[in-house]
């Protein structure tokens, strides 16, 4: 049997990390019914529980990024899962709201620099031909973590209680931080199992680091992180609510409700994986970094709008999953070209290229999950919240021509760290 390349090995590792801390952030919409129950909780409450860790991720989505090119992915990921999963350990010895929201302030700081690592990782393990399927089938990985999360984590509830399901997490996230530290390496080339043929097709990792240009860094990447917080609002609104959508507006009991949503879910799984794919075929075809990326981003954003708008209309349980399923996959077509721009446009700082960027979805994180949970309490609507979600795709759409990945980043490079 042949074995992996290493640059397999890695993305296979950043993979499961993306699987890992996805299934670490859902799972508390998932166990919702158990702690919420337990605790006396609104909605309101639990939409603050959601959206507690994305306060400091946010912060860390900048930091993070910056620590990860200036002191490597490997360290930047081992101390970021030492503390993702020590939060995930404390959520499951939780005694109220508070220590809820504390547990979930830590969660975000040590997931905060975590896709910001891995982008950086992935500018120096992944040709540029293949950004797009590298970023597609990582967030795929995500997604799969939504999959899982409602039915395993339903499971481990019924069986044993919403506590475990985190034990069960914790564990997962630790076993991670062990197999990365004995695995990774940060230059290609330092690999046990490179060939000289796959370190000869990696990028040129290049001299000593420059000094990050941060005013020009942020003049670019502004427009990019506008549309990323426009996907982002669509994406935490339903890593949020839909399992609840499910199981409060149309009746469901707390096993259809998860199945429901992550049937939801899995249209995510298909959309990230073919999202990425496409852009990487459109860029071979046309040599064209605007229609590859910004192109594909407004295209798909659009579908997903038009995809959403019959739920306003129409309260059919299957044609309302067909919808949320279709907007869902729609919009996760999107992360591939996204998540592929910052190292399109500043590969030398891609980790905080990605940073700036995902600060949108972070701010998202914030204000979706709570404005959604207080729409559903003031108006017994659990529609409502998706007619935000279609207006900010539109804003995302006009939005996409300005990203310009076909412009690299220009800067003096004659600081060097």
């Amino acid at each position: 049997m042949r074995r992996p390349r290493a640059s397999t090995i890695v993305l296979g590792l950043l993979c499961l990390m993306y699987f890992i801390t996805y299934l670490d952030r859902v799972n508390v919409s998932s166990a919702a019914e158990g702690y919420g129950t337990e605790f006396g909780l609104s909605k309101t409450q639990i939409g603050l529980v959601f959206s507690a860790f994305a306060y400091p991720y946010l912060l860390f989505q900048l930091i993070g990024g910056w620590i990860s090119d200036r002191f490597g992915a490997r360290r930047t990921l081992i101390a970021c899962g030492a503390v993702w999963a020590t939060a995930t350990l404390l959520t499951g010895t939780a005694h109220g709201l508070m220590s809820l929201l504390m547990a979930r302030l830590l969660l975000g700081v040590g997931e905060g620099a975590t896709f910001p690592a891995a982008t950086a990782a992935m500018s120096r393990w992944v040709v540029r031909a293949k950004r797009g399927f590298a970023q597609g089938i990582t967030h795929a990985a995500a997604r799969i973590g939504n999959v899982v999360a409602p039915t395993a984590i339903v499971a481990v509830m019924v069986a044993y209680g919403w506590r475990a399901s985190f034990f069960f997490c914790a564990a997962l996230s630790f076993a991670w931080v062990a197999l990365w530290a004995l695995s990774f390496t940060e230059h290609p080339g330092q690999h046990p199992r490179i060939t000289e043929a796959e370190l000869a097709a990696l990028p040129d990792p290049g001299g000593g680091r420059a000094a990050v240009p941060w005013s020009q860094l942020f003049r670019r990447m502004l427009p990019v992180t506008i549309v990323y917080f426009c996907y982002g609002w669509t994406l935490w609104l339903s890593l949020s609510w839909i399992p609840q959508y499910f199981l409060h507006s149309h009746g469901l009991d707390l096993k259809q409700s998860a199945l429901f949503a992550s049937s939801v879910f899995f249209a995510g799984v298909v959309g990230d994986t073919l999202g990425g794919v496409v852009s990487d075929k459109l860029y071979e075809r046309t040599g064209s970094l605007g229609r590859a990326r910004s192109g594909m981003v407004a295209a798909c954003m659009s579908l997903s709008l038009c995809s959403l708008v019959p739920l306003l209309f129409t309260h059919d349980l299957y044609l309302c999953l067909t919808c949320l399923s279709a907007g869902f996959f729609f919009a996760e077509m999107t992360i591939g070209p996204m998540w592929a721009i910052p190292m399109d446009i500043a590969p030398e700082f891609s980790g905080t290229a990605s940073g700036l960027m995902n600060i949108g979805s972070a701010l998202a994180a914030i204000i979706s999950p709570v404005i959604s949970g207080a729409l559903i309490d003031k108006f017994d609507n659990w529609e409502l919240p998706f007619a935000v979600s279609i207006a900010l795709m539109g804003l995302g759409v006009a939005m996409a021509s300005r990203m310009r990945p076909d412009r690299k980043l220009q800067y003096a490079s004659d600081r060097v760290v």
